[in-house]
């Protein structure tokens, strides 16, 4: 039996039927892409920076013609990301990590993440593919601004750091601001809050956050979640967080005491998100007993086995943060 590369259940071969139909429309693809990493970047270095997608980490852009991936400049339905290049550690298991985070985010704590899988390039060097949230099935695209954007925020206006100067609950007040159903909107970015506290990510800053507008109604909601990952496993002594829980340098009790986010920080962040104390809690004990399938699923999936051990460590040492 082979591995599902999306949602890493036993299957006969390639993607699983549900995987298939939520990544390529049911077409059998084969996770190998056709071309290497060495065609990979002459194509890309050929066409510029055109086939770039925005973002710190190197993105290209590529499309789905009958059953067969292709680079694309325009119309492109996927992001790949490749292996980073940069002197952290264990870079090379960087996008089985990010594969992996977004299946733990969507399988167990039901959070919207986009269909994702982890292939290959044809030398055998892993790669990670998302499909595009932003692109609808009859090639429109949706309007979507991350919080850097919605706040005006920039190197410019704010410095290099612009992108981590900044809090969770100032992205929650934007939230407020531009979203009619806030109530519903901000329980989604409070759980993801959390989710990423839980898993150490540690470089979810104001750009890894967005607003989305609805085909339907033409009004924003907040995105599906992108770009997870646990840093932990790249960085050492990385901070909890990208960025403050609390605006203007809002500290609890508990947090003075230890220097660390614990239970009751969440507790009154989510009281100063707008969220009933019962529903913040249930939200907080969920991640708290998802703690067993996080393993299962760490340990099936395509991580190194040391980097398997780190992410089930650092994943138990936050969850007692939790409990507390």
């Amino acid at each position: 039996m082979n591995k599902c590369p999306s949602c890493l259940r036993e299957v006969p071969a390639a993607f699983c039927v549900p995987c298939a139909k939520k990544l390529f429309n049911g077409k059998k693809v084969n996770p190998v892409l056709p071309f290497s990493k060495p065609e990979f970047n002459e194509a890309r270095l050929n066409k510029s920076s055109r086939l770039s997608i925005s973002g710190i980490q190197i993105k290209y852009s590529i499309g789905l013609e009958g059953n067969q991936l292709f680079l694309t400049e325009t119309g492109g339905r996927y992001i790949v990301k490749p292996i980073p290049i940069g002197s952290f550690q264990a870079l090379d298991q960087a996008p089985a990590n990010e594969h992996l985070s977004m299946q733990i985010a969507g399988q167990i704590f039901n959070i919207y993440t986009p269909p994702n899988a982890l292939m290959h390039f044809s030398d055998g060097e892993p790669v990670y593919i998302v499909k595009r949230f932003d692109v609808l099935p009859d090639g429109n695209k949706l309007l979507q601004e991350d919080f850097a954007q919605i706040g005006k925020r920039s190197e410019e206006t704010g410095g290099k750091n612009y992108k981590y100067d900044f809090s969770y609950e100032e992205i929650a007040s934007l939230m407020k601001e531009y979203t009619p159903a806030y109530l519903i909107e901000v329980e989604k970015f409070f759980t993801l809050v959390v989710f990423n506290y839980l898993i150490c990510n540690g470089d979810a800053h104001i750009k890894n956050f967005s607003l989305i507008k609805t085909a339907e109604f033409g009004d924003y909601k907040l995105s599906p979640a992108y770009d997870l990952m646990n840093t932990s496993i790249h960085v050492n002594g990385a901070r909890d967080m990208a960025l403050d829980l609390f605006a203007d340098n809002f500290m609890t009790e508990a947090y003075k005491y230890g220097s660390k986010y614990t239970r009751d920080d969440f507790m009154q962040f989510g009281k100063k998100l707008g969220l009933l104390e019962g529903r913040a809690k249930r939200i907080l004990d969920k991640f708290i007993t998802g703690e067993t399938e996080i393993e299962r699923l760490v340990e099936i999936s395509f991580l190194s086995d040391m980097c398997k051990e780190q992410y089930i460590l650092s994943v138990k040492n936050r969850s007692e943060r939790l409990k507390k």
